[in-house]
C-alpha cells in the first residue's frame, strides 16, 4: 500500500468534475465516468492517452507516493495529515494555464507562486518520517541516468527528484502524447478546460490519496480544508 499527499479540489468543485469527466474516472468514489464527446479526438485514443493520469486521479503532487516506514500506521499518518492541513492557510494561485511538460499536458501556474512552493516544501518535510526508503526497482523506475545530479540526490534523500527548487506544480491531464497528436490534443484540452485556463486556482484543500496495492487506482482517503480545524471529509 502507498500513500500520497496531493492537492485536489473538493469532489463537487467544477474543476474536479471537469477533470474527472476528461480522465474518465472520479478518484473520490473510484467510479468510471462517461467520456466527453470530442470531434477531434476519438474515444479510444483519448482513453489511451489519459490512462496514466486516470489511475492516479486528478491531483497536483505535494508529497509523492510512498510506502509507510516501519513502526508507522495509517492512523499516525492521518493524525499528522490533520495537523498539517490545520496549520496552513488557504490561498489563491492568481492564474493557471495549459502547458506541455515534456510529452505531457498539464494545468500549471502561469507565474511562480511562493505560497504554493511553501506548501509543497512543507509537505515534503513533514511527511518524510512516514516514508519508507525506496526499493531499487523504484529508483530505477525514475530513470536516474536522465536526472541531473541534484535531482538524483533528491531522489535518494527524499524519494522524489522534483522537490524544493526542482518542484514544478502541475495538474496532469494526459500521459505522453505523440508529436503528431500534440496540436489536436492542445485544441481539445483548451476547449475542455476553457472555463479554468487564464483563471485563478483556489488552493483551499489538501488530500491524502491511497493506492491499495501496486498498480491499483489511487483513491481519496481524506480531503481536508486548509486552515483551522474542520470536520474531515472521508471519500
Amino acid at each position: 500500500m502507498r500513500y500520497a499527499i496531493y492537492f485536489a479540489p473538493p469532489a463537487d468543485d467544477r474543476l474536479s468534475q471537469t477533470a474527472a469527466r476528461w480522465l474518465g474516472r472520479d478518484a473520490f468514489n473510484n467510479g468510471a465516468l462517461a467520456w466527453p464527446e470530442s470531434p477531434a479526438l476519438e474515444r479510444e485514443r483519448q482513453m489511451a492517452l489519459t490512462a496514466e493520469p486516470r489511475r492516479y486521479g486528478f491531483h497536483g503532487t505535494l508529497k509523492a507516493p510512498f510506502e509507510l516506514a516501519a513502526g508507522r500506521s495509517e492512523g499516525d499518518l492521518i493524525a499528522a495529515f490533520d495537523e498539517f492541513a490545520a496549520e496552513i492557510e488557504p490561498f489563491e494561485v492568481p492564474e493557471i494555464t495549459l502547458s506541455e511538460i515534456g510529452p505531457f499536458f498539464a494545468l500549471v501556474p502561469t507565474r511562480y507562486s511562493a505560497p504554493l512552493q511553501e506548501l509543497a516544501e512543507q509537505a515534503v518535510r513533514r511527511f518524510e518520517p512516514f516514508r519508507a526508503q525506496l526499493a531499487e526497482t523504484d529508483i530505477a523506475r525514475r530513470n536516474p541516468e536522465r536526472l541531473t545530479l541534484r535531482q538524483r540526490e533528491y531522489l535518494t534523500a527524499w524519494g522524489y527528484p522534483y522537490v524544493f527548487e526542482e518542484f514544478q506544480f502541475h495538474l496532469t491531464l494526459t500521459g505522453p502524447v505523440p508529436d503528431d497528436m500534440r496540436s489536436i490534443m492542445r485544441r481539445t484540452l483548451e476547449a475542455a478546460f476553457d472555463d479554468f485556463i487564464g483563471k485563478p486556482l483556489a488552493v483551499s484543500t489538501v488530500a491524502l490519496f491511497v493506492e491499495p496495492h501496486r498498480g491499483a487506482p489511487f483513491t481519496v482517503r481524506s480531503l481536508l480544508p486548509l486552515g483551522s480545524a474542520s470536520t474531515r471529509k472521508i471519500a
